[in-house]
This record gives C-alpha cells, sequence and structure tokens, in this order.
C-alpha cells in the first residue's frame, strides 16, 4: 500500500462506543417512528427493519421507497436524543487525532446536524476536514458504493491512499473493493469481517495500526 493520505471515520457507534448506550436510543426512537409515525404494528417492526436494511441499505431508504417518508422529518425524530446523557468530551481521542498526519473525515449514514452535534459534545470539531452525511449524497446510503466514489472525487484522493474504519463490516466492503484499507471497529459477533480482516476495539490504539497498514506491501 502506498503512503496512507487520508481517513474515513464513521460516526455512530465507532468514534464514541457502541457500550455508552447512545445508539441504542436512537435504534429506540426508530422503533417509535415505525409505530407512531408509518403505523407499522408493533410485533412487525424488527422484521421491516431488517428487510429493509438487507434490501435498501438504511431504514430510512426503505420508509422512503416503500411508504414515502420525508427524510428530515425522519431524522429529526430518531436524532433527537439528549447526547449530554450519553457523551462528555474525549480529550485524548482529541489529542490522538490531531497528531495523525493524514486528513479526516466523517462519512455517516446519519444526519449532518447529528453529526456535528455529537462532534461537538466530544470535543472533535476541529478534528475532521469536513462531515459527509446522508444528507450530502441525497439521502443515499452506505454501501451504495457510488457515493464512495463521489466521496473520493471530493476529496481529490485516490481510493489505494485512504483507510476507512466503521463499526459495520458491510459498510467497509465497497472500499475494499475500490482499494482502500479498512478498519472494522468494536467487531460483533457472528458478523462477516471485511476483506482484509483488520479489526479495532479502542481508537487510541489506531495508530499502531496505521503504522502496521503503511508497512504493508
Amino acid at each position: 500500500m502506498s503512503a496512507t493520505r487520508f481517513i474515513l471515520f464513521d460516526l455512530d457507534n465507532t468514534l464514541y462506543p457502541r457500550s455508552c448506550g447512545l445508539f441504542d436510543h436512537v435504534d429506540r426512537l426508530i422503533n417509535r417512528y415505525l409505530e407512531e409515525v408509518v403505523k407499522i404494528p408493533s410485533d412487525k417492526v424488527d422484521l421491516k427493519r431488517r428487510t429493509y436494511l438487507q434490501d435498501h441499505g438504511t431504514t430510512l431508504n426503505g420508509l422512503m421507497l416503500n411508504h414515502d417518508v420525508d427524510p428530515h422529518d425522519y431524522l429529526n425524530f430518531v436524532h433527537n436524543v439528549p447526547l449530554g446523557d450519553y457523551l462528555k468530551p474525549d480529550n485524548k481521542l482529541q489529542s490522538m487525532l490531531a497528531e495523525l498526519p493524514e486528513d479526516k473525515y466523517i462519512f455517516s449514514n446519519a444526519s449532518n446536524e447529528h453529526c456535528q452535534k455529537v462532534l461537538d459534545f466530544l470535543g472533535l470539531q476541529d478534528n475532521f476536514a469536513a462531515v459527509y452525511d446522508i444528507n450530502y449524497f441525497n439521502f443515499r446510503p452506505k454501501p451504495e458504493i457510488e457515493i464512495y466514489r463521489e466521496l473520493l472525487d471530493d476529496i481529490d484522493r485516490r481510493p489505494e491512499d485512504g483507510v476507512m474504519i466503521d463499526d459495520m463490516a458491510v459498510n467497509l466492503q465497497p472500499a475494499a473493493k475500490l482499494g482502500m484499507a479498512t478498519i472494522l471497529f468494536e467487531p460483533l459477533p457472528h458478523i462477516s469481517l471485511p476483506t482484509d480482516g483488520r479489526t479495532l476495539n479502542s481508537l487510541m490504539k489506531l495508530p499502531q495500526i496505521l503504522d502496521e497498514i503503511k508497512t504493508e506491501v
């Protein structure tokens, strides 16, 4: 691999640990939205979400295609989370990211507003050159490979010069296909690994794994 010049970071369950419970709150709000707004019976919500995730990449995409849901209304509803109950400034992470020479970007299926609020609570606003959210791609989600190409075009970088970090292996597969190195963050049991099989359980160990990537032939 050539020298690493940029890193794409997922946001939820990646810049903060899954164990903090923030995304569990989002998950409950998604269920509420399907029940209260879309009027899907509660006993069918889980199946609908699994189906939409598998067939359309995100629950939102499935709702837009099958129920004509307003994406802005959905995102405002499911991201209405008291972030202060779950997040606090992470000075160690901020310092580590600041020392990395690579350009850093957020690449998330969440809204820009949610991304900016999370970065604000974590104290990481100044660590990222840009945020590429679901709105930027007109609500087309990861893992649709075309949006990866569009992001690379926008930052004017070659995929082989980059690394992507995400907590979902399926979102890393297009990046690996394009030639990026990939890192699966806090992998869940029984979930298939990305092509190159790198995993990471603490972002504080990121410099070490980046050094390993740079030495690979």
